[in-house]
């Protein structure tokens, strides 16, 4: 009978053959490749990389191996794959731009952030680095688990000690099936801090864990722009982040301004950016870049953008954010294997998995140093018990046939083990001297002594979590840096467009101890002559409003300083904030010095070359120079006009070239010529002298006097009046002036000088932070010689600190009644 040879077929269903196929790959692909281990933070690959070159004996204080060499030992025992998956990995744990603290020490070409590939394994060379030599610390002590290789001819851990907390610190990327994971890298004394408070307060809060953690802390640096997102990833374990490059922005001495990029945004290729922006220009999508080259070298990162001279840098800049990859997004995912299962944790979890792993760790490894001891110690008994019968033992052995017998001797004569009876015929003669016997009662006292303190630590939790923090901090001081990447508080929308900022008029204050904001013109209403005035400023005991004026949010605020500087923002750069509060310091909008006082705000809405800066010092020094020198202003400042020593800057104003100045002191004099009196000047020149003062008197302020205006004066205890400037002559500038105010006791001396038109309101401001808003109409017109009428009632001990004419304002219908009952005539009680 001929042999049946028809092939057997077996039947399946292949629905359920597929899914079970996909299933077995997707769960190879989460546990085995593409997700790191909560525990040590590492992925499989990098896990057999490193403990391969602790296995060769590439650590860190060995002269370097070639990376070849690895990598056939990494595919032989442990992973059974292509060579350069395997390269590529050990390549990136080498790469200062990829690892916050790389785990293996490169030596050679290994690729560079312009997204140069490494050289071929053959020519480079590579071992462990300091750092990751902890990664593997007591691997030896029967600190982990093992489990076959592919093939079951060796062993390889299932994860490592990590004596730190890799996977924050590191971070990682990976992308499995039907899920991904990216956790950005940390800064490694933070991580360590949020163990340690998590090790002493269980229940510590992940609020509280910001404060020791307050976000990612990538190699490459840059800016981090906002919070909210860094808490939502914390508090969830998903969220996206801002990240910017580190810029600034630099003037030439030819005027032009240059940006110059030092830090990008992590795993942003720069050759790449570079190509993009130059793709931009060529496409005419941005305007403004002259040139654009990169000047990077081993000292650090340059790249440098010149700004046409038309262009302003700040806009373009918002452009290069928008379009390029000078700004991105970073979406952390805080996806890792806990439990050997897939689990998206919030930052809290994550230093508890880390913590439990520790304990663990550090409890087999007491165990391990125990049984240790103990076996050491059942030794040396036995040696004592030989030691303590000398005489007996070497009787026993000389009447010995063999080993065998004498072992057994041993054994059955003294209550001896096995291991105890071997050990005493392996006894050399010199142990029987003296010395030798101490050394052995020496040793063996010493590890009973361990062995009870190994007791006493696995049999209390808080000395293993003790031995922890010892541990971590002990890294921390080894292995500590600062932080490189810079939190930026309050997020991407202060970086806007301009064009996204809508046109509104403002008011913009600074207080004399410099808190500065800006609100919408109608939060202040007009109030009748003599009123009491609305609380138009928070302010403390000892602070007022200084300074006060209307403009758009457009518009370029010029910021000048007593010290003669210049500083720039624009109206929308400046924080809104509610009537009653105090505002932002002006030291965190503008980068002035401690002893340096914003004196005047000019707000400009284009630089124009027949348009000037009219300055004017405490001691009677004018300057003229062209607006248009004032276009480009470095964020640090510039220099506005030189000062000469003890002098200050006190006034300046915005003119057109054609105008009268007047000049006045605290004294009531005052001066009025044509600006043209003074010549134009250069943007640093001192200036040449306005008004020759009298001994003791100073200039507080200056103004342009337009056609059909009065000159307003408003004095220390609230008085006021309106002089037709028809009554002042007009004079040469350096002479002393005209009398313009009969300073008495009752009105005080003079707080300020206006120029008004009539078709403004007035408001005053005193020290207190008392505000009244009046038609300037209000105002009696009076001769020079006169003290002026009350325009404000003042408390004991109250004076008016600051004047400003803003646009005027009619009050609502449904106020007037409210606003007659402050109003009186108070000018014929003042006469």
């Amino acid at each position: 009978m001929a042999e049946d040879k028809t092939p057997q077929v077996k039947e399946i269903n292949i629905s359920q053959e597929m899914r079970s196929s996909f299933l077995d790959y997707a769960m190879s692909v989460i546990v085995s490749r593409a997700l790191p281990d909560v525990r040590d933070g590492l992925k499989p690959v990098h896990r057999r990389i490193l403990y391969a070159m602790n296995d060769l004996g590439m650590t860190s204080d060995k002269p370097f191996k070639k990376s070849a060499r690895i990598v056939g030992e990494v595919i032989g025992k442990y992973h059974p794959h292509g060579d350069s998956a395997v390269y590529d990995t050990m390549v990136r744990m080498a790469q200062d731009f990829n690892f916050r603290y790389m785990l293996v020490d490169g030596h050679g070409n290994f690729g560079s952030v312009d997204g140069d590939a490494a050289a071929a394994m053959r020519y480079t060379e590579a071992r462990m680095s300091k750092i990751s030599m902890e990664i593997l610390r007591d691997i030896n002590k029967d600190t982990i688990d093992y489990q076959d290789n592919y093939d079951g001819s060796e062993k390889e851990p299932v994860v490592l000690p990590a004596r730190f907390p890799n996977l924050l610190v590191n971070g990682a990327a990976g992308i499995a099936v039907g899920m991904a994971t990216n956790i950005p890298p940390h800064q490694l004394g933070e991580v360590i801090d949020g163990v340690l408070a998590v090790s002493k307060n269980p229940d510590v809060t992940i609020a509280e864990l910001m404060e020791i953690i307050p976000g990612p802390d990538f190699p490459t640096a840059g800016q981090i722009l906002g919070r909210s997102g860094i808490r939502k990833a914390y508090e969830t374990g998903r969220g996206s982040i801002i990240v910017r490059a580190k810029v600034e922005i630099e003037e030439k001495p030819s005027g032009k301004q240059v940006i110059l990029v030092h830090e990008l945004p992590y795993q942003v290729n720069k050759a790449r950016l570079i190509e993009k922006i130059a793709d931009l220009v060529r496409d005419k999508k941005i305007e403004g870049i002259s040139d654009l080259r990169d000047e990077s070298d081993r000292n650090g990162m340059r790249i440098v953008i010149e700004v046409r001279k038309d262009a302003n840098a700040n806009v373009l800049l918002n452009n290069l954010y928008k379009q390029t990859a000078l700004q991105t997004s970073f979406g952390i995912n805080m996806l890792a294997l806990a439990n050997g299962q897939p689990q998206v944790l919030n930052l809290k979890q994550f230093l508890e998995h880390y913590l439990e792993h520790q304990k663990v760790v550090i409890k087999r490894r007491t165990a391990f140093e125990l049984r240790k001891a103990e076996a050491r110690a059942h030794i040396l008994e036995g040696l004592r018990i030989a030691l303590d019968h000398l005489d007996a033992v070497i009787a026993l052995i000389r009447g010995s046939q063999t080993t065998e017998i004498a072992r057994q001797g041993l054994m059955e004569q003294f209550s001896l083990s096995e291991k105890q009876a071997q050990a005493i015929l392996d006894m050399r003669l010199q142990r029987l001297t003296g010395l030798e016997r101490e050394k052995i009662e020496e040793e063996y006292q010493g590890l009973v002594q361990l062995i009870a303190e190994l007791k006493a630590i696995l049999a209390d939790e808080e000395k293993v979590l003790e031995i922890i923090r010892e541990e971590l901090l002990e890294i921390k001081e080894r292995f500590n840096d600062v932080r490189r990447t810079e939190l930026i508080a309050g997020g991407a929308e202060v970086f806007e467009d301009e064009d996204l900022i809508p046109v509104e008029n403002i008011v913009l204050t600074l207080t004399h101890n410099g808190y500065i904001k800006r609100l919408p013109i109608s939060t202040y209403r007009s109030q009748k002559r003599g009123g009491r005035g609305i609380q138009g400023m928070g302010t403390n005991e000892d602070d007022f409003v200084d300074q006060l004026l209307t403009t758009s949010t457009h518009d370029t605020i010029l910021y000048f300083t007593n010290k003669g500087k210049v500083y720039r923002t624009k109206g929308y750069e400046v924080p809104e904030y509610g009537r009653t509060a105090k505002g932002l310091p002006i030291v965190n909008l503008l980068g002035v010095e401690r002893d340096e006082w914003v004196k005047a705000i000019i707000p400009v809405s284009e630089f124009v070359d027949d348009w000037y800066l009219f300055f004017t010092t405490k001691e009677g020094i004018s300057k003229r120079t062209p607006l248009s020198q004032f276009a480009n202003i470095r964020t640090n400042g510039l220099i506005a006009l030189g000062l000469r020593e003890e002098d200050e800057l006190i006034s300046v104003r915005l003119t057109d070239g054609s105008k009268d100045i007047i000049i006045g002191t605290k004294d009531g004099m005052m001066i009025r010529f044509p600006e043209t009196d003074v010549r134009q000047m250069g943007r640093t020149a001192t200036g040449v002298k306005g008004i020759n003062l009298s001994e003791g008197d100073e200039v507080v302020g200056m103004e342009i006097l337009e056609e059909d205006t009065d000159i307003l004066i408003v004095t220390r205890n609230g008085f006021g009046k309106r002089t037709p400037a028809g009554e002042y002559r007009i004079q040469s500038r350096g002479g002393k002036g005209l009398k313009t105010c009969n300073i008495t006791e009752k009105n005080g001396s003079v707080v300020s000088f206006k120029a008004s038109t009539g078709e403004e309101d007035l408001m005053l401001i005193t020290a207190n932070g008392v505000l009244i808003r009046m038609d300037v109409n209000d105002i009696s017109t009076m001769g020079r010689n006169t003290q002026g009428v009350r325009l404000i009632r003042l408390g004991e001990n109250h004076h008016v600190a600051t004047v400003a004419l803003v646009e005027k304002e009619e009050p609502a219908a449904e106020e007037e009644e409210l606003l007659e009952e402050g109003h009186h005539d108070s000018e014929s009680s003042a006469e």
